[in-house]
């Protein structure tokens, strides 16, 4: 493979188990032993390139949660690989838990997180009373019956654009706590329980907080009313706990 001074730039889209990895973000402080997806793949890009490459993220998962398809893009100066077959160099590099779905070669400026228009995400809880043990490892088990018209009234108040500082962590450096949410509904699927939300971005663990907060809501029998007082206050205090991050997964990313 010859490498030139062009760059072309290649979009991948990706899925991983995330339940091994620190995370997606590559941070320098990690320790050897704590893995993220960024880091392996670009450790598999060097591989490839011999030389560093740098790979964008349409979006930074926490440790735990995974995505069917998270989309990514990395600049590479290699002329002679059609871009379709870095799907089959890479997984030939990559672990188990790590499956490049697609690669396709994209205009120069695209970038994966900035050209993003929306994001969705799913959170998947166990609905039975018997739950094998595997079955956790990707999703909440409640164990008791759930009022889903309950939920997904809780659910029709988040559409649109609103301040979501109820849902936001006092870690969170982010500047504005806007959001869009265009859609945000539960509904059943064989024995699992979906919340499935979709916005233009969404602060750090976001949709965990609000998973949890209307689970929590649910349980105590609240109703949609008490929620648009809680989400009015913008107090965190009043929300419920974050839900656990084995159930969270990045479903896809839009740009049209």
């Amino acid at each position: 493979m010859r490498v030139i001074d062009s760059k072309r730039n290649i979009k991948l889209i990706l899925s991983y188990d995330g339940t091994d990895f620190c995370g997606w973000q590559r941070q320098g402080t990690l320790q050897a032993k704590d893995r993220t997806v960024q880091g392996t793949i670009e450790a598999a890009l060097k591989k490839i390139h011999k030389e560093d490459i740098a790979l964008n993220g349409a979006g930074r998962t926490d440790t735990g949660v995974h995505a069917a398809a998270q989309t990514a893009n990395f600049h590479t100066g290699i002329e002679s690989m059609q871009s379709h077959n870095f799907v089959k160099a890479l997984n030939s590099i990559l672990p188990m838990d790590i499956k490049i779905l697609h690669a396709g070669e994209v205009k120069s400026d695209f970038h994966a997180r900035f050209n993003a228009k929306s994001r969705t995400y799913r959170y998947y809880f166990i609905n039975k009373k018997d739950v094998y043990p595997w079955e956790e490892r990707y999703a909440l088990a409640l164990k008791r019956n759930v009022d889903i018209a309950l939920l997904n009234s809780y659910a029709r108040l988040l559409r649109g654009e609103m301040d979501f500082s109820v849902f936001a962590m006092s870690e969170d450096k982010e500047k504005s706590t806007f959001r869009y949410i265009s859609n945000a509904v539960f509904f059943m699927e064989n024995d699992k329980i979906i919340f499935e939300i979709t916005a233009n971005a969404f602060m750090r663990k976001m949709v965990r907080s609000i998973a949890g907060t209307f689970i929590d809501f649910e349980a105590k029998g609240y109703k949609s009313e008490y929620l648009m007082e809680v989400l009015a206050s913008g107090d965190r205090s009043l929300a419920g706990p974050t839900a656990p991050p084995q159930g969270l997964f990045l479903w896809k990313v839009d740009y049209n």
